[in-house]
């Protein structure tokens, strides 16, 4: 293979942020093309690159970047199934969404920057993927960590804007912390930091730390992939501009956290104590996230929590010791996400509003934005884990994965012994599992059944005007000012089907051997019956739920006047007492604020008074006294001689008389 293509796509986006910043100002025609061909580029070279690899290939090429007096710097590509096939997801999705923002953000006066940032972003995916350096790996990781910080806060304009994307900023970098740590002892405890040398290491037992290089390296995963605790960051995120949610969400950011995982299993593999917290952490995240998703009106938090729950999916797969089936959850999500965070920006468009009970008030939403009302239909089905959809197959394979690490029987393929993969891990993460799939039906029918079939059994017609935005409504950055009544953009519509296509097909993939799982390490991802039924009768059940509540709270609402308070919310029925808590994300941010940001801003206090009172008190004290001496001595030097000689005379006469007083 010619080394040049694996080189040009990561550096052709990069390339085109360069001139995206260096020219948006001036030459602002350049903007749209810079965003959209530097990355439609790369997404084809990324093909390109898996065809020439072939299955069950790998290339490693590298040279020295640096000597540092101990495990050398280089600058390697580490290219396999995994690193291929997860590229092929990030070319896919960030082309969609730059082709996309040309029509969402097309009167933003900042687009320029916003596509430049978009392509250094995607420039950074593409440098974790191929890098066979961890250090290497460590700068895309932490450029990616900064361009979400600029994109999320893109609307600084507005308040929820700018503290979205500092606490984004600041959460992942509190991860990122023991995360660098991790790296150097891996690289220390290895000898190399190059990806193959690593994982040598740890196939042959020569890790000295393995336990604690793994519980490093889940902080940084944890931030990144919004795992709890760590995890809080990425629903206030939402006040970024939904395609870049839908980056995030689908084949960044988020998505290097497993990848990074997958990659070292090996290394986690040695250590039983960091796949059962790993399964804990799953676990907590995917049964807390879907219960939150189940009471939030705003349609991107619904989506936004859903994540946070799916990535647990993805982090049970690991923490069940097999990376097959949580890098396959990781691309048919990956589609099926960003299908349904640009459908949502579709909707949000042509309503003029991010809340579903709004949304439920207005006649005909539907049949304005019929495209979207499909492909958002598609994607959660495809959430929910229907078959035939991609869901389904990623969703059983996960299931498949816990079920044989509960009976000791881990798929680790190769990859370890199944006997490092604690049965306990396989049993927590099966559990919950199985109840995330009931919620995650019942939370996805309940947004799309509010959204768009809002009056459930006969709920009063009159209600929709009294909800529905005035046409002088104030204008948000998020929203563009189109007419409501427009259909969506050509641009904003033919994306819905591309992603459709493998959010409905991409999980056949995985029936064949010389398929998809020839690309990877080559087990079988075909579901098996005792789960498939499982998991397909959680769904079903979790749909009837949510579809009975929905019908309830309807039958409710439709008793009282028109005009007393919002629609009923099936979320909120489901959820009893516990809905308030589930809509404030169970008080942990609340937590946080006084176990850390309290404390942190008084002490912040604290320094500024001892800085201004104590200080600086010190400070003007020695600089009043310097002027005092001054003074004095000014007043000595008036240019009288005959008050020279009378203090000269003094001064003599007082020394006489200490002379003779001491003899």
């Amino acid at each position: 293979m010619n080394l040049a293509l694996p080189i040009l796509v990561p550096a052709l986006p990069a390339l085109g942020a360069a001139a995206g910043l260096a020219t948006g100002k001036r030459f602002p025609g350049l903007a749209r093309p810079l965003a959209v061909l530097p990355v439609a580029v790369s997404a084809v070279l990324a093909v390109v690159v898996a065809v020439q690899l072939g299955t069950g290939q790998s290339l490693d090429a590298a040279t020295r970047l640096t000597p540092t007096g101990g495990p050398d710097i280089s600058l390697a590509l580490h290219l396999d199934g995994f690193s291929v096939l997860i590229s092929l997801l990030v070319g896919l999705v960030a082309t969609l969404v730059q082709i996309y923002s040309t029509a969402y953000l097309k009167d933003d006066p900042r687009y320029p920057s916003y596509a430049a940032l978009v392509s250094l972003f995607t420039a950074a995916m593409f440098l974790v993927v191929y890098s066979g350096d961890l250090i290497v790996l460590l700068v895309g990781w932490e450029i990616m960590g900064i361009c979400s910080y600029f994109l999320i806060g893109h609307h600084w304009e507005t308040e929820d804007a700018r503290s979205a994307s500092l606490k984004a900023f600041l959460v992942t970098k509190l991860g990122d912390v023991p995360f660098v740590f991790g790296i150097f002892a891996l690289g220390a405890d290895a000898g190399s930091f190059r990806v193959t040398d690593v994982l040598a290491a740890a196939t042959e037992g020569r890790l000295g730390h393995p336990t604690l290089i793994a519980l490093l390296l889940l902080g940084g995963v944890a931030g990144k992939s919004a795992q709890f605790p760590l995890h809080t960051w990425l629903p206030d995120a939402m006040a970024g501009p939904t395609p870049v949610s839908a980056l995030i969400h689908a084949a960044t950011m988020v998505a290097a956290g497993i990848y990074l995982v997958a990659r070292l299993m090996p290394v986690f593999l040695l250590s039983a104590a960091a796949l059962v917290v790993l399964a804990v952490m799953a676990a907590v995240t995917m049964v807390g996230s879907a219960l939150c998703a189940l009471a939030q009106d705003d349609l991107k938090r619904v989506l936004a929590y859903s994540t946070v729950g799916q990535l647990g999916y993805m982090a049970g797969a690991l923490a069940s010791g097999d990376r097959d089936s949580a890098v396959f959850y990781l691309v048919g999500h990956g589609v099926f996400k960003a299908l349904l965070f640009l459908t949502a920006g579709v909707v949000i468009h042509a309503a003029h509003t991010n809340s579903i009970s709004a949304m439920s008030r207005m006649p005909g939403l539907r049949k304005r934005v019929p495209d979207a009302y499909w492909a958002m239909g598609i994607g959660l089905v495809a959430l929910m884990g229907l078959p035939p959809f991609t869901g389904f197959f990623s969703k059983e394979s996960v299931f498949t994965a816990a079920e044989h690490a509960a009976h000791g029987e881990a798929l680790t393929r190769g990859v370890g012994p199944a006997s490092a993969v604690p049965e306990a891990a396989g049993w927590i993460v099966l559990v919950t599992a199985c109840l995330t799939a009931l919620l995650t039906a019942a939370y996805s029918t309940r947004m799309w059944l509010v959204a768009f079939h809002g009056r459930a059994a006969g709920e009063p017609a009159a209600a929709e005007a009294a909800a529905a935005p005035a046409a002088g409504a104030p204008y948000s950055p998020e929203i563009d000012e189109a007419d409501p009544a427009t259909a969506e953009p050509a641009a904003m519509r033919w994306p819905l089907w591309v992603l459709a296509v493998p959010a409905m097909g991409f999980g056949l993939l995985g029936l064949r051997d010389d398929w998809l799982p020839s690309l990877l390490d080559g087990g079988s991802l075909r579901p098996t019956v005792t789960t498939s039924v499982l998991g397909t009768g959680l769904a079903l059940a979790g749909i009837l739920i949510a579809y009975a509540a929905w019908r309830t709270a309807g039958a409710r609402q439709a008793a009282r006047p028109a005009a007393e308070g919002a629609p009923a919310d099936p979320g909120r029925l489901l959820l009893g007492p516990v809905y308030r808590f589930a809509q404030h994300g169970f008080g942990v941010d609340r937590l946080y604020s006084a176990l850390f940001v309290r404390p942190t801003a008084a002490a912040a206090r604290l320094v500024n008074f001892l800085d201004r009172e104590v200080v600086e008190t010190y400070v003007r004290g020695a600089g009043t006294g310097a002027n005092a001496l001054g003074w004095l001595v000014r007043r000595a030097q008036n240019g009288n001689a005959q008050a020279y000689l009378n203090a000269l005379l003094a001064g003599a006469v007082l020394l006489a008389v200490l002379v003779a007083v001491g003899s």
